[in-house]
């Protein structure tokens, strides 16, 4: 029983060619790059320095520096760095999990949310790091044998995240390599530099497009997307009991697992949605990137804001219910007390605004998403915000009750991460496929051996030309 391709909402749209997307997929790379590259990169390398400055100051005079004080010994450092493990999220869920359920719409998206994962998680892991205070010494939160004889403290969730997030960044990285290995290849066949050629031969491990190499492959592939998909659960699970067992109210629950896992989503997909919209348009990515690719992301959105919401009327329903006064406290607090203008942006953000995508009309429209994508980021920062600092300044003692009040240099450590993360990203597009080229060919019309095309099945077997038809 054949299945009619005829009646699918085409993944890439305008019917192009093999080589078109050789062609149109390479041109960032093939190119020299525009003034408006120069000026973006010269504004996130800007942002980038006011972030070094900030940290040479706090190097220097300490974190003395930042707004930090008793009881909020947390701040924008732990805020900024479970902020920006969420929006490492997308990109294994999009490569991974989608990968394993077979949904081809994430072909054309799948290489820059694999990259995005990255860049977040190196942005991510520099703040355990100065948080500490003396981040030279970093080394000792690692197990192996030293002289002092000390040993890290295994019962410590702080010690968890070392572990749950250098195996993702680890997984992630050799997710994405071998991904990129028969694109690398492509390249390698299609350049006439010289420098570029040996660069890409040496990283492309001797692709040749032959049968066994595809067969080794997706197996590999499938096996690193199986491996992987977990580790989209443990890790903001694990990031969540940096919280969850603490007996601070506000933090002492048991929802803060899936509802950090929901978040972290929500919000990493948000990200690469708007990221993508602009890679789309600049470099001429409509036809791979299209409007239904974007749709789809903001459903998943719409579903996952709607989890966010429910965690957080069940936050609520829980303090209400448990009958404790502490943690009634901490919940009215929050709406009612000195952060609510915080707790109100995060429910806005949050909850409210990403209801809009239920209209077809907002969900298409690229103004529309864009603006929404946004503000569903800055709730989530504030949700992070919300949840560390209004629980640490009013715990159980009154009298150590003290607002927290950031920084120039807290603010200028927060720009320097947006600036690090959009220089990685800036440095990637023009340095590799930010597009799948073997991903996005396989789902050309024609290029699976049962595509109806013009009338008659057309058969394409492998070959250097027509390089990754039969991947996903």
């Amino acid at each position: 029983m054949s299945f009619d391709y005829s009646k699918e909402i085409p993944i890439i749209e305008g019917g192009p060619k093999l080589a078109d997307i050789d062609d149109v997929i390479a041109r960032p790379l093939d190119t020299r790059p525009d003034r408006k590259f120069y000026i973006a990169l010269s504004i996130t390398l800007t942002m980038l320095a006011i972030g070094a400055v900030s940290l040479g100051l706090t190097f220097y005079y300490g974190i003395g520096m930042w707004g930090n004080n008793q009881p909020n010994g947390w701040a924008f450092d732990i805020t900024n760095f479970v902020f920006w493990i969420g929006i490492g999220h997308a990109g294994t869920l999009i490569s991974a999990i989608l990968f394993l359920l077979r949904q081809k719409w994430r072909n054309g998206i799948s290489r820059f949310a694999e990259g995005m994962t990255i860049f977040a998680v190196m942005t991510a892991g520099i703040f355990p790091l100065i948080h500490v205070g003396r981040p030279w010494l970093a080394a000792y939160l690692f197990p192996y044998p030293n002289e002092h004889g000390i040993w890290i403290n295994f019962i410590s969730p702080l010690i968890w995240d070392v572990f749950a997030v250098s195996t993702y960044f680890t997984v992630s990285l050799i997710f994405w390599y071998v991904g990129l290995i028969p694109d690398l290849a492509t390249l390698r066949d299609r350049t006439a530099g010289k420098i570029k050629k040996i660069l890409y031969s040496i990283f492309s491990l001797g692709w040749r497009h032959s049968n066994r190499h595809w067969h080794h492959y997706e197996m590999v592939y499938l096996v690193l997307a199986g491996f992987a998909t977990p580790l989209v659960l443990s890790v903001h699970t694990i990031v969540s009991f940096d919280f969850a067992v603490s007996v601070l109210p506000g933090w002492h629950t048991t929802i803060f697992p899936p509802y950090f896992v929901a978040g972290a989503v929500f919000s990493g997909f948000a990200m690469v949605q708007n990221v993508l919209i602009f890679v789309r348009k600049i470099f001429n990515f409509e036809h791979i990137i299209t409007i239904n690719t974007l749709e789809r992301m903001n459903k998943v959105i719409i579903l996952t804001g709607s989890m966010v919401g429910y965690a957080y009327a069940m936050e609520f329903f829980t303090a209400w219910y448990s009958g404790n006064p502490a943690e009634q406290f901490v919940f009215i607090n929050r709406a009612f007390g000195p952060y609510a203008w915080a707790y109100w942006t995060m429910v806005s953000c949050n909850v409210i605004f990403p209801q809009l995508f239920w209209f077809r009309k907002i969900r298409r429209t690229i103004p529309y998403m864009l603006i929404i994508g946004i503000l569903v980021n800055v709730g989530m920062w504030f949700e992070r915000f919300v949840i560390i600092v209004t629980s640490l300044s009013r715990d159980y003692l009154p009298s150590s009750w003290r607002m927290f009040y950031p920084t120039l240099t807290d603010l200028g450590i927060l720009t320097g991460s947006f600036g690090l993360f959009f220089t990685l990203l800036l440095l990637f597009i023009k340095t590799l496929p930010v597009v799948s080229i073997s991903e996005v060919k396989s789902v050309l019309e024609g290029a699976q051996p049962s595509h109806l095309h013009n009338g008659s099945e057309e058969v394409i077997s492998h070959s250097s030309n027509d390089s990754g038809v039969n991947h996903a």
